[in-house]
């Protein structure tokens, strides 16, 4: 076996080691948090976004995305009230890790590039997360009005975690980076070793394709599941509407035949 050989499934042993590292660090990050419930939704404020920001400035577009798609994801499918989102959030986390991997590698000044990557990123996420809180809460059956008014509310926290990402993300960025710069990985870290640009391989497409279906399956699911919830309210009152009717009809002809009803031992009870 050849040197170079060698040398290349050294690197991606560590690209894979990587990957697992962040992503752990992603959904460990995920758990320092502050619930805020929304009505139909829950929102939170919390510093996992920070962990995804970080994997792509560091590692890159592929890895960086994959690192944070994957921790963001296991969070979701380990928590019974975000489980069924798992696969979205797979994909706005990975866009958020890709998009500032992508945008860190370009740009002359490593300042600017890395701030500018990490906003970018966040933005992107944030765009992402505000549109499935808009479409949740019409699929379930909400006003547009009550859609907008908990973009709104989301709209503030995913500010909050943009904010605390960047300025988190950054620093640590630029710290790391250089604790690191004599290690085995630095190669990943600072260019050296460029990630290959065919993002569009049989591992990528699959996972779209994945978060794509699964996606669709849930929204047709929430759908369905609404409109028999609609279904069921609606049979529910048009039955007491008969039932009324029909208690009203009683009490008219007991009215006009001068039959007095008798009192049950329960209303007895109540005029006592």
């Amino acid at each position: 076996m050849s040197t170079a050989t060698t040398s290349q499934k050294r690197q991606t042993l560590y690209r894979i080691i990587t990957i697992g590292l962040m992503a752990a660090l992603a959904y460990v990050g995920n758990y320092l948090q502050i619930k805020i419930p929304n009505g139909v939704l829950v929102t939170r404020i919390h510093l996992g976004n920070s962990m995804c920001l970080l994997a792509g400035l560091l590692f890159g577009g592929m890895s960086g995305g994959l690192a944070s798609g994957i921790g963001a994801a296991l969070y979701d499918l380990f928590d019974p009230v975000y489980i069924v989102s798992a696969p979205y959030t797979f994909f706005s986390k990975f866009a958020m890790g890709f998009t500032a991997g992508v945008l860190r590698r370009k740009g002359k000044s490593e300042k600017t590039s890395v701030l500018i990557a990490a906003i970018c990123g966040q933005l992107v996420y944030i765009v992402l997360y505000l549109l499935k809180s808009y479409l949740t809460i019409i699929i379930l059956g909400g006003t547009s009005e009550a859609a907008w008014a908990a973009v709104g509310t989301n709209a503030i926290t995913s500010s909050i975690n943009g904010v605390l990402a960047v300025v988190i993300s950054v620093p640590l960025y630029f710290a790391l980076s250089r604790a690191l710069k004599n290690t085995s990985i630095s190669p990943l870290i600072h260019g050296k070793t460029e990630e290959k640009k065919n993002w569009f391989n049989p591992l990528t497409v699959g996972l779209t394709i994945f978060a794509v279906v699964v996606t669709a399956i849930f929204s047709i699911n929430l759908a369905a599941t609404n409109k028999i919830k609609k279904a069921e309210a609606e049979k529910e009152a048009a039955y007491q509407q008969q039932i009324d009717e029909l208690n009203t009809k009683l009490e008219y002809l007991y009215e006009q035949m001068g039959v007095e009803l008798p009192v049950t031992e329960e209303a007895a009870e109540e005029t006592k």
